[in-house]
């Protein structure tokens, strides 16, 4: 059975956002193929896709490398970041489903008791989840699509520190919903870029390992970007 070039294009993203190819690095096909236990095909047209997203970058003499951005890159991610998912926000209060409510309420319900508990090993999947389930109330396939690769590029960029009072996030997170099920637009949007600019003092950029090569931007970095 062949396997699709979607799911060996996941796997290959998720090793890259997970640094099991360092930044800069190779990636042949060979040997993705052989990793994966595909052939050739899907791979390369896996490295398509994901150099088109920003993860990979192809180089004269040298073929597929893992992408090496820079600081500036980073920071614009946490920015764009700060004007889609308000947007989402507000077009979810507008095409929410009662199934998107359902889901989203559970995940409060959930991050809420599992914060009065000191319960925080799963709070940032369950976030997560959130953030993904909120974007899918929006009904608009091109910003879930933004929004869904914003999230990787993120996540591989920086590593985000535990809140230091979850219970506090997940309150935001329940006047979201409270906005979004009573179709109020506007207040979905104002407190989803308020929530977003506290919770993305957290991010921090990811030191890369020994031996990768680090990348400044030739640019100063917008350090009002970061401060959100």
């Amino acid at each position: 059975m062949r396997i699709p070039a979607h799911s060996v294009c996941t796997a290959i993203r998720d090793d890259i956002v997970a640094g099991v190819y360092e930044r800069g690095g190779r990636l042949t096909e060979e040997l993705l193929a052989r990793r994966y236990g595909v052939s050739r095909v899907p791979v390369r047209e896996a490295l398509r896709t994901l150099e088109a997203e920003g993860f990979v970058v192809t180089r004269r003499h040298a073929g597929a490398c893992v992408a090496e951005p820079t600081e500036q890159e980073a920071a614009d991610l946490l920015e764009i970041r700060m004007l889609l998912e308000p947007l989402g926000a507000a077009r979810a209060a507008q095409r929410r489903t009662e199934a998107h409510l359902k889901v989203l309420r559970g995940l409060v319900r959930l991050g809420q008791e599992r914060s009065r508990r000191g319960q925080n090993e799963d709070l940032r999947s369950l976030g997560g989840w959130f953030h993904e389930t909120l974007a899918q109330a929006s009904g608009s396939p091109g910003l879930i699509t933004l929004l869904t690769q914003l999230r990787h590029k993120i996540a591989w960029m920086y590593a985000v520190e535990t809140p230091g009072r979850p219970a506090e996030s997940w309150s935001e997170h329940g006047a979201i919903v409270d906005a979004v099920a009573r179709g109020d637009a506007e207040r979905a949007r104002a407190l989803t870029a308020q929530h977003t600019e506290r919770a993305t003092a957290a991010h921090r950029l990811r030191v890369p390992r020994a031996g990768e090569r680090v990348r400044t931007s030739q640019h100063p970095v917008n350090t009002a970007g970061l401060q959100y």
